[in-house]
């Protein structure tokens, strides 16, 4: 991870030291995380940061709909509630740099191509002004 994100690299590292240090198997530390991010109401920014390690173990969004209703009773409709909301806009936004990612592979390849179609052109140019 680069340098400049130093608050997100030592996030990151406390998430894998504590699924290498735990006694549980990575996806029920995940469901474990996941499940503790509801009851303190996290924002969506907490889930974001948790959405690859969940996938990394097989967590599905009936697994997230299943913790949500499992939990329900113990934290509560407006928990519960918020949580799928915080989810939502978490996904959204994973979604969102996804396609912002792709968008800009497929410019730098078709700015790629259009360089490399230059190239070609300007060499078949000077090809035939030495004939």
């Amino acid at each position: 991870m680069p340098e400049e994100t130093p608050v997100l690299n030592t996030l990151a590292d406390m998430t894998a030291v504590s699924v290498a240090h735990g006694i549980l198997s990575a996806r029920e530390h995940m469901l474990a995380r996941l499940a503790a991010l509801v009851a303190v109401d996290a924002p969506a920014a907490s889930y974001v940061m948790n959405f690859g390690p969940a996938a990394d173990v097989g967590l599905t969004l009936e697994d997230a709909q299943g913790l949500l209703v499992a939990v329900a009773p113990v934290v509560g409709t407006a928990r519960v509630v918020s949580a799928a909301g915080n989810l939502t806009d978490a996904l959204g936004f994973v979604i969102d740099v996804v396609i912002a990612e792709a968008e800009a592979e497929l410019e730098a390849e078709l700015e790629a191509e259009a360089e490399l179609e230059a190239e070609l052109e300007a060499e078949g140019d000077t090809g035939s002004e030495t004939r």
